[in-house]
């Protein structure tokens, strides 16, 4: 039987999205040797409007680089909420911001509400690394990709001197994912 995996990470522009994505893609691809392709949207406002970053992960050859039947949705904002929701599949799971997102969508799914950006800016003492601290929430949850990947991709793509700063946040959302599955 083959494995494929879809992620989609939403929100809106400036909350660092597309680089979490790619951070994800090349965790998959290069440090744990599966295949991964990565896509990205964004409004036409970019910094502030509607953003959106897909990644998918298989153990075979990835044909079409858009999730279709997303088995994870990160929702940070209620407007991504709102849009992407419906293309979860069944039994699939949704992770929002309980700050941000009051809405929230019945369904078939887990739903996980944690405040990611209040966590970051709180527990990390930078709101910017909330993304950051999303991928340690997602990893926790799925166990798609090892930790291991995680850190190293975390390590190759963040700016230079804040490798420690985001290695505490992904760390911080380890630590808040595996609290969610013991619940």
């Amino acid at each position: 039987m083959s494995f494929r995996y879809e992620f989609r990470l939403s929100g809106e522009g400036g909350q660092g999205l597309v680089l979490a994505g790619k951070i994800m893609a090349e965790a998959a691809a290069i440090y744990d040797d599966k295949n991964a392709t990565q896509s990205q949207s964004y409004g036409p406002e970019a910094r502030g409007g509607a953003s959106r970053s897909e990644v998918i992960i298989s153990d075979e050859d990835i044909d079409y680089p858009k999730a279709t039947y997303v088995d994870l949705l990160l929702a940070l904002t209620e407007e991504a909420c709102k849009k992407y929701y419906k293309d979860v599949k069944a039994k699939g799971i949704i992770v929002v911001d309980s700050e941000l997102v009051k809405n929230l969508p019945a369904g078939d799914y887990q739903l996980y509400k944690i405040p990611i950006i209040k966590l970051a800016a709180e527990k990390v003492g930078k709101a910017l690394v909330a993304n950051i601290v999303a991928l340690g929430i997602i990893t926790a949850l799925t166990g798609v990709i090892s930790i291991e990947a995680m850190e190293q991709a975390i390590l190759a793509r963040v700016p230079r001197g804040t490798e420690s700063l985001n290695l505490k946040a992904f760390h911080l959302g380890l630590e808040e994912g595996k609290a969610l599955t013991k619940n």
